[in-house]
């Protein structure tokens, strides 16, 4: 990537400043520290702006987050939502949703805003109501995340808006000699978004890569 690429991205990255955010500047500081304490690396700001904005865009009132972590994508979706929008987010570890009540607290979320749920993710997914969210966000490096993309469509209302980040996987989708198999399942999600007629999707370079797609009226 030419010099002048790599000093453009780190500025895009750095356009929002996300401690201005929530009333304590550190939140979002801390809960990456958690995150990277507890092997759940967090999105970088760059996608967490895209999140916020995405959110925003559909003014979602209902959400939906698989893959918690330390609650950083979900802080960001939540600063974008409607403000008495509820975020359902899921993630199979009790520590890492220990760590999200946490950012929460310390953000100011009132708890009503907030429904965290620790389990299969795929299990959970399956339970809730189809075309009842604005907005369905999930990491494309996750588990079975075909299989998640087809509950999302599920989920997702008409207009509504699919939220994929780590969509370059630390750039190995990018690289033809990355073979292994979990850049390949991040390929299969982004081939199965881009072929899917009801989709409308763009693939971005914030962060560490965020698919976004529209699901056609």
């Amino acid at each position: 990537m030419a010099s002048g690429k790599v000093a453009g991205w780190a500025h895009a990255e750095e356009y929002v400043d996300e401690t201005a955010l929530f009333a304590d500047e550190g939140v979002l500081a801390r809960a990456r520290e958690r995150g990277h304490e507890l092997g759940a690396p967090p999105v970088l700001p760059g996608a967490g702006a895209l999140m916020r904005l995405l959110a925003a865009s559909v003014d979602a009132k209902a959400a939906v987050e698989i893959g918690t972590g330390s609650g950083v994508g979900s802080l960001y979706l939540l600063a974008g939502m409607n403000p008495d929008g509820v975020l359902t987010t899921i993630d199979p570890e009790v520590e890492n949703q220990r760590a999200a009540r946490e950012s929460f607290a310390e953000a100011q979320i009132r708890s009503p805003r907030v429904r965290t749920i620790a389990g299969n993710p795929r299990d959970v997914i399956g339970r809730l109501t189809d075309h009842a969210y604005d907005l369905v966000s999930f990491p494309a490096h996750v588990p079975h995340a075909l299989d998640l993309l087809d509950h999302a469509r599920r989920l997702l209302r008409p207009g509504g808006v699919l939220v994929i980040p780590h969509a370059l996987y630390h750039d190995r989708v990018a690289d033809p000699a990355a073979r292994d198999a979990t850049t390949q399942a991040v390929r299969a999600v982004l081939r199965a978004v881009s072929e899917a007629e009801d989709l409308v999707a763009a693939l971005t370079g914030s962060g560490d890569g965020v698919l976004a797609a529209v699901l056609r009226p």
